[in-house]
């Protein structure tokens, strides 16, 4: 003080004992000074010392907190007289600290007033210290790099919140900093903001609101254990008005409801506060509100509070909530039906006593749900299982019995075998009997790269345990019990095997579609109970694996219990269980269809058993920018990407893993522990920056840098290869690629831009890259041993690609990572198609005619099935067009991960080619009764069909719309019939005459070239004139050896190449002159 006097003249030190004020005062000059001098020292000491002992000394106790401040003066001062003071604790020394200087200059302003405040009576002018040091923290918010020392200035911003001509900028900096990060909010709590920023919730300014709510939201986000302070200070009251307040905005309203969503988490007090303070009228207000993210909190609000809390649930009856939530349940976000889907499973997971009111509203909830049950979004149907998990717990007993009973029936009924199905009258839809999956040498997930001998079992099967090490307890192989026979599944609880293999319940599943169930039990019990059994068996077998994980564990938890329950009474009870032998189709089976959902039946769809997909043992999913704000600018034209938290296809949250300690487990009570961390994983989006630029649309970031090469590449493969089709191309057999592909080529596909083909076999997709001629990758695509990829597609081809496999049990799989040295993950996976018609596959086309009959016996189609499952993709729109053995298109909408629509196709036959165009909107269809039918898709469903061709009189292979906005439709069939169609014409316009035998056909939509694959082990090359251009018999080198039996062929989108897959596994590419090219 002293030394710092001497250089304001004038002031002496009588004068500094006359600086007016009270210290408790912070308008007056003292008090403005101990203000500054607290901020001060605060600064220092939480800059030098270590986290924990700042808390100690300078957060615990205002006595040790205030002597702390005093010994930081006192040693700068005694420093200054060559005297050194000791503390003990012994703190690191802090006189040197540059804050010091702001302290003098504070004192010295102070003091340069004192002379005429004290004669003149002059006003005292206040220090604009606060206000310099805000501007100070300013500058390192909006100047600094990402990674820096934390700013100096936060414990002063904490002091400014004390001062109401600073609070709105202070809180409004400090919301700024918060949104850096989880770490920024560690940060600020150890520099103790909380009782701040709790006290402010008692001020009613409403300007503060929305800042008070992100600050909040932001704290909640990374710290939720603050709900006790917040109910008991009655903080949640302040949120209640903010989310009541239809003058909010929506973001903020959100923001509040995430808050009152954290308080009423497993808080049985915030759930009786916040239920009395009328949230559940609140939110179900809400449920209709345009912006995403606040209904999908909303909907996860309402789970939580009544989530195990009775009184919540009541009031949620009475309010008719669950059925205002059904309407979220067909929501066009997956994330809002995702939560929708939680709030009821947990409305029907309490444990309270059960009245016949409340188990009336639990089956209409589990009906209403059971209609997700072929959800595109496999974020839904893992929800969906957990929902159905809890309902399976409050009525366990009821379950037990079904699931004994389904035991039964599947051990009473013999599967046929694949020599009879095609016998008429036979009721099974079933392709062969599953039995043990042949699975690729994959043994870890962090390794699905194949090795060459790619046909062995994986020996791996039998002694995996359920919860692997190495990821969380998603899908292993040992979940399932490689034992076949139904009557060793039923094992001792000793085994670490589950007790109903994928096979057992695969064929409870087919067997459940059409015996009688349960003759002993009344119709309310059959029409509930056992269809929600039918539902998770049919999730048991999800293409997803973390769905049919989940799902396993809940039968098998069931299966479990009864089956020990069984056993004591089994004696006195096996009269009336097992001899309930199959009988003929009843209406049982149909029930499900009367509730609006589709019976899991039919479709044999994609098993879990082969799930080799890598999964990281965590993945944090940053959410990289606020929801729903359209993208800036067109960057990326119709690149699906979403500008919602979850990416596009994203997988959403990795499923929690339960009961690893113990092995066995799994047996005991699984259901109740079953989630998915959906609300923990949608938190993630509040503790994530939402200020930020997006990288994509950061100019300089290396995510925007990739983007525009890759837009420079694709302009360049676009304007090179149009200028080599322009010349004229008058051959095309020179042959640039050979390769032997480890299986039987079935489909290929060029990528559009890079250098890569992939080639599919019946259950595994190998890259080549055709200019290097070598292979990049080979993995398994997690289909069933009795299923085969019959379509494959890449999607956002021109930017970050994905690959699409379609299987002929109607499911999708998409494959992000693969061809590059990662590894290859699966995206997402859905039963695009969920009733494929195993049994009248291709028998229209075949008994027409003879040499269809042969192609198809050639083809392996009459055992294996039609056309199998095909596929269009519209990269515009984001559309999927999907068909094959069934009497519909159905259109995937892929961006909202739901079905848009399904266009009745009017024929008896299978579709087995699609091609669309979006902007005259049209879908062309080729069937297997020789007819191509156009559908206009902007129509209802009984007037879509514009048109039908029935010129081609057996299989169309290939039916090919035009991209132009004249374009015409090209047709070909088995016999080589080229024919070419007007869309607004009754008949044909042109007809051409090919070769016969047709097993694959390509067109090229820039060179008007199309190419002919031929079981007679030649390919053909036409022009649009029908001339040959040419014909290919042998391959180069090998001395001339023959070509096999043309399997499948592909033209690439802009280059004049050809790829060929053959039945004697080669994969060969050809293309037009050198000189050409």
């Amino acid at each position: 003080m002293q030394k710092s006097a001497k250089l304001v003249p004038g002031v002496t030190l009588d004068l500094i004992e006359k600086i007016p004020g009270r210290l408790n005062d912070r308008r007056t000059p003292l008090g403005e000074l101990n203000w500054i001098f607290t901020a001060i020292t605060d600064t220092i000491a939480w800059n030098v010392l270590p986290r924990d002992l700042f808390q100690k000394l300078f957060r615990q106790d205002l006595l040790v907190a205030s002597l702390f401040r005093n010994f930081l003066l006192a040693e700068r001062i005694m420093r200054s007289y060559n005297c050194t003071p000791v503390s003990s604790p012994r703190l690191p020394p802090t006189y040197m600290h540059a804050m010091w200087q702001a302290w003098d200059l504070a004192v010295d302003i102070c003091l340069s007033q004192l002379p005429t405040i004290i004669e003149e009576g002059t006003a005292f002018r206040h220090s604009p210290f606060f206000a310099e040091q805000l501007t100070a923290f300013q500058v390192w918010l909006t100047m600094g790099v990402e990674n820096r020392n934390p700013p100096e200035q936060l414990p002063i911003v904490l002091q400014v919140l004390l001062s109401q001509v600073h609070r709105l900028r202070a809180l409004d900096l400090l919301g700024r900093f918060l949104d850096l990060g989880p770490w920024a909010v560690s940060l600020a709590l150890s520099v103790g903001i909380f009782p701040y920023v709790l006290k402010l919730l008692q001020s009613s300014a409403r300007e503060l609101r929305p800042l008070l709510v992100f600050i909040w939201a932001k704290i909640l986000a990374v710290d939720s254990s603050c709900q006790a302070d917040l109910v008991k200070d009655n903080g949640h009251k302040y949120f209640l008005s903010v989310l009541a307040d239809n003058y909010m905005p929506a973001e903020h309203r959100t923001m509040a409801v995430f808050i009152l969503a954290v308080i009423v988490n497993n808080y049985t007090t915030g759930q009786e506060a916040c239920l009395q303070g009328n949230l559940i009228a609140n939110c179900l207000e809400q449920l209709s509100d345009p912006h995403p993210l606040l209904r999908q909190w909303v909907a996860i609000c309402l789970g939580r509070i009544w989530q195990n809390f009775d009184p919540a649930r009541w009031c949620g009856v009475r309010d008719s909530a669950h059925e205002k939530l059904y309407t979220l349940l067909s929501d066009p976000i997956p994330e809002v039906r995702c939560a929708a889907v939680f709030a009821l499973g947990t409305f029907v997971g309490n444990s309270a006593e059960r009245t016949d009111h409340s188990t009336t509203i639990d089956h209409n909830v589990a009906m209403m749900l059971a209609q997700l049950i072929n959800d595109g979004s496999p974020v839904v149907r893992k929800e969906l299982v957990v929902a159905l998990s809890h309902l399976v717990v409050q009525y366990e007993s009821n379950f037990c019995t079904v699931a004994l009973q389904f035991i039964e029936e599947e051990k009473n009924y013999s599967v046929p075998s694949p020599a009879n199905t095609a016998e008429p009258g036979n009721l099974t839809p079933v392709r062969d009997s599953p039995a043990i999956p042949r699975l690729r040498s994959v043994n870890s997930y962090t390794n699905i790269r194949t090795a060459t001998t790619a046909r062995n079992l994986n020996k791996s099967l039998q002694n995996l345990n359920l919860n692997e090490e190495g990821g969380p307890a998603a899908f292993s192989p040992g979940n399932l019990s490689t034992s076949s026979s139904a009557s060793s599944t039923l094992g001792s609880p000793d085994n670490d095997e589950y007790i109903l293999s994928f096979e057992t319940i695969d064929k409870m599943r087919r067997v459940s579609s059409y015996s009688s169930l349960n003759s002993l039990i009344g119709v309310s019990f059959n029409s509930v109970y056992t269809q929600i059994w039918r539902v998770l068996l049919h999730l048991a077998a999800d293409p997803f694996p973390e769905v049919s994980d989940l799902a396993m564990k809940v039968l098998n938890s069931i299966a479990y219990k009864a089956t020990m329950n069984a056993r004591p009474q089994r004696i006195l009870d096996s009269g009336s269980l097992t001899q309930s032998a199959p009988a003929s189709p009843t209406s049982k089976g149909t029930h499900i269809h009367q509730a609006g959902g589709s019976p899991p039946m039919p479709s044999t769809s994609s098993s879990s058993l082969t799930n080799d997909v890598p999964k990281p043992p965590t993945r944090e999913q940053p959410a990289t920018r606020p929801p729903y704000t359209p993208t800036l600018g067109g960057q990326a034209p119709h690149s699906h990407q979403f500008t919602r938290t979850r990416k596009m296809f994203d997988k959403g949250p990795e499923q929690a893993a339960e009961d690893s300690d113990e092995p066995g487990g799994h047996r005991n009570y699984i259901s109740p522990a079953l989630q998915t961390g959906l609300c923990d994983w949608s938190a993630k989006y509040f503790a994530q920056p939402v200020m930020k630029i997006p990288e994509e649309h950061d100019l300089e970031s290396q995510v925007r840098l990739e983007r525009q090469w890759r837009f420079l590449r694709n302009a360049r493969v676009r304007r090179q290869s149009r200028s080599i089709i322009q010349r004229g191309i008058s051959r095309l057999d020179d042959q640039i690629f050979i390769n032997r592909n480890p299986g039987v080529p079935s489909v290929v596909k060029f990528h559009p831009f890079n250098t890569c083909i992939a080639v599919a076999d019946k259950d595994s997709i190998c890259f080549w890259d055709w200019e290097k001629g070598e292979r990049l990758d080979y993995f398994y695509n997690g289909n069933p041993r009795y299923t085969r990829i019959t379509s494959m597609e890449y999607l956002n081809g021109h930017d970050c690609s994905l690959l699409l496999t379609a299987t002929d049990d109607g499911a999708l799989r998409i494959w992000k990572n693969f061809a590059d040295q990662k590894n290859p993950e699966m995206v997402t996976a859905w039963q695009g198609l969920s009733d494929m018609l195993p049994t009248t596959r291709g028998q229209p086309s075949i008994s027409t005619h003879s040499l269809a009959r042969r192609v198809s016996i050639y083809l392996d189609r009459s055992k294996q099935g039609g056309a199998g499952m095909v596929v269009d993709w519209e990269q515009e729109t984001g559309f999927l067009m999907t068909s094959g053995d069934v009497r519909v298109v159905r259109i995937w909408d892929t961006d909202r991960e739901m079905k848009v629509q399904d266009i009745p196709t009017g024929a008896d036959s299978c579709v087995t080619s699609l091609s669309c165009d979006s902007q005259r909107s049209l879908i062309v269809a080729g069937l297997g009764d020789g007819s191509v039918r156009v559908f206009d898709r902007r129509m209802g469903p009984n007037e879509c069909r514009v048109m039908t061709y029935r010129e081609h009189g057996a299989w169309v292979v290939k039916a090919h719309l035009q991209k132009e906005t004249d374009g015409h439709i090209i047709s070909v069939s088995v016999n080589g019939d080229v024919r070419f169609f007007e869309p607004r014409m009754p008949e044909s316009i042109n007809v051409l005459q090919t070769v016969k035998g047709l097993t694959a056909l390509d067109i090229h939509p820039q060179a008007n070239l199309f190419a002919c694959g031929s079981m007679n082990q030649f390919i053909a090359v036409y022009n649009a004139n029908g001339d040959v251009i040419s014909n290919i018999k042998y391959y180069d080198g090998f001395m001339g050896q023959r070509i096999g039996a043309i399997s499948c062929l592909a033209f690439h989108p802009h280059w004049p190449h050809l790829a060929v897959g053959s039945n004697d596994y080669y994969m060969s590419i050809y293309s037009a002159e050198k000189r050409l090219r």
